[in-house]
């Protein structure tokens, strides 16, 4: 099968430049697009389905970052190649998840080295489907700890160690009715994106605030507030177990509340036994 490719950069030279050595090193691939935004990357995706996806980490609209989390949530997400320009603290991250990466400006000699493994991973044993969904888990966990290791890093204070910018939020204000509620963030068990809103859920019920959930998630302690959905944090003092659901999935069992709280692939690794 011949395998697809698709590049998003930000900077159209620089594309130029991945496409060309790409056809040179690759010739039997095929390149079935090319853009220059996460919006459109993310279409194209969806599109073409490609096999590879080389995404910068920095566009406009969506990021690479932000592109990956929702490839990771294809039934057959591609391979995943970040084209970067972070610094030697966020590359350690890289490989450390042994995820691929490019670096600004594209060498030939680290991307050949990038296509041969890439090569490897797409020839593994795909006649024994049990192993080609097990390999993909493993695709999906590596990246999950990738986006989840090169989040904190841009929230973290350069020369700090990872040290917090600023303190936790630690109320949030809610208006119900004609009332503003007080809600303390040690009691809330989940937020919900919902539309236009959050959705925050306390002890003492639910309530709506306007702000974002990315822009709130900031705000919160990432030791106790763990993101487990594009659209869900929990508090995770609040989760009594992990349930394993029908082709892999899992959610979450919460102490005080009935609902159980999906987990998507690129979170999953958070659960695992220890």
């Amino acid at each position: 099968m011949t395998p697809t490719l698709l590049i998003a950069d930000d900077e159209a030279l620089l594309a130029r430049v991945l496409e060309s050595e790409l056809m040179s090193l690759w010739p039997e691939a095929r390149i079935v697009s090319v853009v220059h935004d996460g919006v459109a990357a993310l279409a194209a995706a969806r599109e073409h389905q490609p096999r590879v996806a080389f995404l910068d980490i920095r566009m406009p609209g969506m990021s690479g970052m932000d592109v990956a989390r929702e490839l990771i949530e294809f039934d057959t997400p591609p391979l995943v190649v970040f084209v970067t320009a972070y610094d030697q603290f966020a590359l350690e991250a890289f490989e450390r998840a042994a995820v691929d990466y490019v670096l600004k400006p594209v060498q030939r000699e680290r991307l050949e080295a990038t296509v041969q493994r890439l090569k490897d991973r797409l020839a593994g044993p795909a006649d024994d489907e049990d192993t080609e969904s097990e390999a993909s888990v493993a695709e999906t966990d590596r990246l999950g700890q990738l986006l989840a290791r090169l989040e904190s890093l841009e929230h973290a204070t350069p020369g700090t160690g990872g040290a917090p910018q600023r303190q936790y939020l630690r109320f949030i204000k809610a208006l119900v009715g004609q009332e503003v509620r007080i809600i303390p963030v040690d009691e809330v068990i989940y937020l919900e994106a919902t539309d236009k809103y959050v959705n925050v859920v306390s002890g003492a019920g639910e309530a709506l605030i306007r702000t974002s959930l990315r822009e709130l998630t900031q705000q919160l302690d990432p030791e106790r507030f763990w993101q487990v959905h594009r659209g869900t944090v929990v508090n995770i003092t609040c989760v009594a177990s992990a349930v394993n659901q029908s082709l892999g999935r899992l959610s979450l069992r919460l102490r005080d509340r009935p609902e159980l709280l999906p987990v998507a692939r690129q979170y999953a690794h958070l659960f695992k036994q220890m």
